[in-house]
């Protein structure tokens, strides 16, 4: 049964979340060593994501998606990620692009990405950090200038996922360098046009099967209907789908920590010294008990947060605290767990080794956690 076959009541979050977690297990996780080695994109593994219906969670019925709620997308990212980490990230990828497309697209934009999108026929790129412009987005130097009944973009984009593979991006650029944040727009970009050119694959230490590299604009012509909604108000669409995407990167955290507990009970279960299982070792237990708390702990904040965006209010601390906490606890319980494994987890081809690897960027994308903590303080003492 995929996801679009289940019933629409208050048992579908858990049905959902639970045929995600059996593909996870049975087609995710056995792949993920390889993957990982390689680096390879798994094309095929993400059409089986799109047939199953986990690419476009919250985008509507009307457009291709699969209509649910936020905490429905948050538990499809965390049990694709409890199989690897970058299959998860891809899901999140597609579902920020498909929300701006399907929140500010025309209807033609709409009939022409959204569905080949979801689909996994076209594949696509968030394209909004620069040298200067990460956490700093007001540095900005892409610029986009009217030509006649279309525009011409210039600029050039860093660490952007799957920037070698995509078929077209969603690129802020400056369409008025003395508005400020009013100043910037999205445009749709066939990445084939001439004018653009890609970067090379960049080689990361964890979540190795994610895509990333640079694009290039060189006066790239756009058509007119390249224009994603309001002129000079693209900032601000980017920035209505942070706060869902922090949920789901912290979603996905949650994923990884889950993998790890999982993994150090079952090696601490196994492995003997001096005469007795680790597990029987308080030292041991406390490390194990601290890592459930936390992930019990990180997955009740995603929740939160997400039921906030769910009853149409903001959620702006609650994504915040969410995705801080839970890539903080992912990367220190990832290290615990390398350690219960001892010498094993340090080596290449076991789990926790690379769960270990792919934590740490979760401390950094959607918003450092520093930033995060910015967030957190400012909105406590402006209220």
């Amino acid at each position: 049964m995929t996801a679009r076959e289940l019933p629409a009541d208050a048992e579908r979050l858990e049905l959902i979340r639970e045929s995600t977690r059996r593909f996870a297990d049975e087609r995710v996780r056995p792949l993920a060593a390889s993957l990982d080695e390689s680096e390879a994109f798994p094309a095929d593994l993400y059409r089986e994501c799109a047939a199953l219906g986990l690419f476009g969670v919250t985008v509507p019925e009307a457009h291709g998606g699969l209509g649910a709620d936020v905490r429905t997308y948050a538990a499809v990212m965390e049990e694709l990620a409890r199989g690897y980490a970058s299959v998860a990230d891809q899901c999140g990828l597609i579902e920020l692009v498909g929300t701006l497309l399907s929140t500010h697209g025309t209807p033609a934009q709409i009939g022409r990405y959204i569905g080949p999108l979801l689909r996994f026929e076209k594949r696509c790129a968030y394209a909004l950090t620069e040298a200067e412009a990460g956490s700093d987005l007001a540095s900005l130097r892409t610029t986009a200038v009217r030509d006649g009944d279309g525009w011409r973009i210039t600029g050039q984009k860093l660490w952007i996922h799957n920037a070698t593979v995509a078929d077209f991006a969603l690129v802020l650029a400056r369409t008025d360098p003395a508005a400020g944040h009013r100043g910037m727009s999205i445009f749709v970009v066939d990445l084939e046009a001439p004018g653009c050119s890609r970067g090379h694959k960049e080689h990361k230490m964890g979540q190795r099967a994610s895509q990333i590299g640079a694009l290039f604009f060189d006066g790239v012509r756009l058509p007119s209907d390249a224009l994603l909604g309001t002129p000079g108000r693209g900032f601000h669409a980017m920035m209505s789908v942070l706060e869902k995407g922090r949920i789901g990167i912290a979603a996905l955290a949650v994923g990884i920590l889950q993998h790890a507990l999982e993994e150090s009970i079952a090696y601490a279960k196994t492995r003997r010294q001096f005469g007795k299982a680790i597990a029987e070792f308080q030292a041991i237990q406390w490390m194990i008990a601290d890592m459930a708390k936390d992930t019990a702990a990180a997955r009740l904040l995603v929740e939160a947060a997400a039921a906030k965006l769910d009853r149409g209010e903001r959620a702006t601390i609650e994504a915040s605290m969410a995705k801080c906490f839970a890539s903080d606890a992912a990367v220190a319980h990832t290290q615990n767990a390398v350690q219960i494994h001892g010498g094993s987890g340090y080596i290449r081809g076991v789990a926790v080794e690379r769960l270990y690897r792919d934590a740490k960027i979760t401390q950094i994308y959607e918003g450092t956690n520093q930033i995060q903590r910015m967030i957190i303080a400012r909105q406590l003492l402006a209220d």
